[in-house]
């Protein structure tokens, strides 16, 4: 009965820990892509024209410190390799995690502190290192348990973790104490134990190579996709607030013992040498059909995805027999290796069109890297499935033993209340707030706003002033370009629903890319109707959004894209005259679908706009002209109207174009600075916010 009390402290002690390094993690991803990406920039700036206002700019060697930082970090696990016997050392270690998560938001900033985050990956890791020689039991039920309360928080947050805000300094410091008094606390308590009954009561485990690359994918699985209701909402197109509470009950589920005895009936059933193929056929198909599909039972497919993905904590170690040597830190370490790698192949999934050709000195690379690559383009399906392959591994190989167990009765009543507790108030805090629709006014204004995936030029992370920016517009519909739903670099973050719920507006989102990238449109009157059309593209994947808005009797019809960027790579088979090129056939696409929605040639009240990516006198853009689209910032001086706004760079990417009619007139058409008269700088993104303001009467 003792040692019982004590494993749930120890589950408690180490549930806090791996949620700082949950968090730590996730920060760490979208940090350094946006850092690495800011350092990128800084040697062809103009140090005389850099805005000191505009945030986010990094030297490269600050970045070359901080990556050095973190790849410490990473090795911190090879202290318990040497000293991993000293049981003691899990208060240190847990000591750092919870330092360094407060260090992430005591700096007072609006993003937390690369720094910190970096601390508390490398105390995360040692305590998990010695979690596994020490308290082996802990291990699944920290982590599902981790993940739960991670859950909870983004749920709280829209999707945005608001524990990384500075407004949680004094939650975190709790917490952190709570840490740091609850382990040295079990460390003392233990080792009196020790003394008196002359044994140990640790369970004693070891992690295994294939144990280790489970863990890194498992962790890119539940970070990527499973273990995000918003990013599962998103890749089955269904609704957001059904699958919070779904996910949660997924995710926790195999914390109850009648399950897990269950799972292992079960995989009993098969031979030894086929058990783990079977639990792995059964994950890759649910994500499959899941994520080939859209609609209610896809979501079902993924939800019970991640169900059968969180049952395999059970599988990464193993019970340590005497006097065997123990290489798990070195596997650990490989794990974090195996999840670095898929996160880069994740992240060309969507960029595959901005990878650059190496430097002359590196031109040797350029027929290997960058064609490798680009060529992840639609593959995103293949990267996930790759992890699924590398999580299994453990169990195809296990053919000895069942890792799952049954439990006692009080640790099914506790995981059955745990289950019904988080599931019932991740759904209370996923309610969408109650939206006003606007009815017949007199005029409505309409922007367009590349939120630039909610980074500034200068890789700033910052949705609140994209909120800011949109509110103080006065904007009733916006159409949104750039848009992320649950990709890593962003933090995880659905921006449409985010900004959808903070501003109180409804939303609609179409996925041009891997299902968590596209075009959005936010709406303070009644949307009636929405769908959309890839377009064909030789670089970026793009589309055509269709959404109808309702503020009298009638509809306007509102059409938002993203046309094909110009950018010069450095990749011979696409040039710049290709690219263009595209951009000319995207536009005749978008004139089809156009006419074939009104095959009767009455376009009615219509608006296209979006980024356009080409300036006002080009060929491209004549042709909007040329098919009888009124460009109402055309006679305006072009410094003024500017939309893309860069170090160095101005230019007017992103348009509004009306049709011609009576009962549809613009009344005012510029740009968000000069309408609202206020002090607002451009700084959220490296687009500005284009409007006109429409009479309906």
């Amino acid at each position: 009965m003792l040692k019982r009390n004590w494993s749930v402290l120890y589950t408690i002690e180490a549930t806090l820990v791996m949620l700082f390094f949950i968090q730590a993690l996730r920060f760490i991803v979208g940090a350094i892509y946006a850092r690495v990406g800011s350092a990128s920039l800084y040697p062809a700036l103009n140090p005389n024209l850099i805005d000191p206002n505009l945030p986010g700019l990094v030297e490269p060697s600050t970045v070359s410190s901080e990556l050095a930082l973190i790849g410490y970090m990473l090795l911190l696990p090879l202290v318990a390799l040497f000293m991993g016997r000293i049981h003691w050392l899990l208060f240190p270690a847990a000591t750092i995690a919870a330092i360094g998560r407060y260090m992430m938001v005591a700096n007072g900033q609006i993003t937390p502190d690369v720094t910190g985050a970096a601390v508390t990956l490398g105390g995360g890791l040692l305590y998990l290192s010695l979690v596994i020689r020490h308290r082996a039991q802990v291990l699944p039920g920290m982590f599902i348990l981790a993940i739960a309360i991670d859950q909870l928080f983004r749920a709280q947050g829209d999707t945005l973790d608001p524990s990384w805000d500075y407004a949680y300094l004094n939650a975190q410091m709790l917490l952190s104490g709570l840490v740091i008094i609850l382990s040295i606390g079990l460390v003392f308590a233990q080792e009196k134990q020790i003394k008196n009954t002359e044994q140990i009561l640790m369970d004693h485990g070891l992690m295994s190579f294939w144990g280790g690359v489970a863990l890194g994918a498992m962790l890119f699985l539940q970070f990527s996709l499973l273990a995000l209701p918003n990013a599962v909402a998103r890749r089955a197109d269904t609704d957001y607030t059904l699958f919070v509470p779904a996910i949660m009950f997924a995710t926790l589920l195999p914390l109850l013992p009648v399950v897990r005895g269950r799972a292992r009936w079960f995989i009993g059933l098969f031979d030894a040498n086929l058990r783990g193929w079977v639990w792995m056929l059964i994950a890759m198909l649910l994500i499959v059909f899941g994520l080939r599909f859209s609609g209610i039972l896809a979501g079902i497919a993924l939800t019970l995805a991640q169900f059968v993905v969180s049952m395999t904590w059970w599988w990464f170690i193993r019970p340590q027999a005497k006097k065997e040597r123990n290489w798990g830190e070195l596997w650990l370490i490989l794990g974090m290796v195996v999840f670095l790698f898929l996160v880069v192949f994740d992240i060309f999934t969507y960029e595959y069109a901005f990878v650059r050709d190496f430097s002359p000195e590196l031109d040797f690379l350029n027929p290997i890297i960058p064609p490798l690559l680009r060529g992840l383009r639609g593959l995103g399906l293949m990267v996930i499935l790759l992890a699924v392959f590398l999580l299994m591994m453990p169990i195809v190989r296990t053919r000895k033993r069942i890792a799952w167990r049954d439990g006692t009765t009080l640790e099914l009543i506790a995981s059955l209340v745990l289950l019904l507790t988080f599931s019932g108030l991740v759904a209370y805090e996923s309610q969408p707030p109650v939206v006003q629709g606007v009815n017949n006014p007199e005029s409505i204004r309409i922007g367009t706003y590349n939120i630039h995936a909610g980074y500034n030029e200068f890789f700033h992370y910052d949705l609140e002033l994209i909120a800011r920016t949109i509110q103080f517009s006065g904007a009733d519909v916006v159409l949104l370009q750039e848009v992320e739903t649950g990709r890593m670099t962003s933090y995880g973050v659905d921006q449409a629903l985010w900004l959808a719920r903070r501003l109180k507006m409804d939303v609609r989102f179409f996925p041009t890319n891997e299902g968590l990238q596209g075009l959005a449109v936010l709406s303070k009157i009644e949307i009636v109707f929405d769908d959309g059309v890839l377009l064909n593209s030789i670089g970026t994947q793009t589309g055509l959004q269709r959404v109808q808005v309702r503020p009298d009797a009638g509809v306007i019809t509102i059409y938002n894209t993203w046309l094909e960027p110009l950018l010069d790579t450095g990749n011979t088979s696409q040039t710049i005259q290709d690219l263009e090129a595209a951009q000319n056939t995207q536009l005749s696409e978008i004139f089809t679908i156009i006419a074939a929605h009104h095959p009767n040639g009455r376009l009615g009240r219509m608006i296209i706009g979006g980024t356009f990516n080409n300036i006002p006198d080009s060929d491209v853009m004549q042709r909007m002209v040329d098919n009888g689209f009124v460009d109402h910032f055309a006679n305006e001086p072009p410094d003024t109207v500017a939309t893309f706004v860069r170090t160095g760079t101005r230019a007017r990417l992103d348009y509004l174009w009306t049709t011609r009619s009576v009962n549809f007139q613009v009344v005012v058409a510029t740009v968000i600075d000069d309408i609202t008269r206020q002090t607002l700088p451009s700084q959220a993104s490296d687009h500005r916010m284009a409007l006109i303001q429409v009479a309906l009467r």
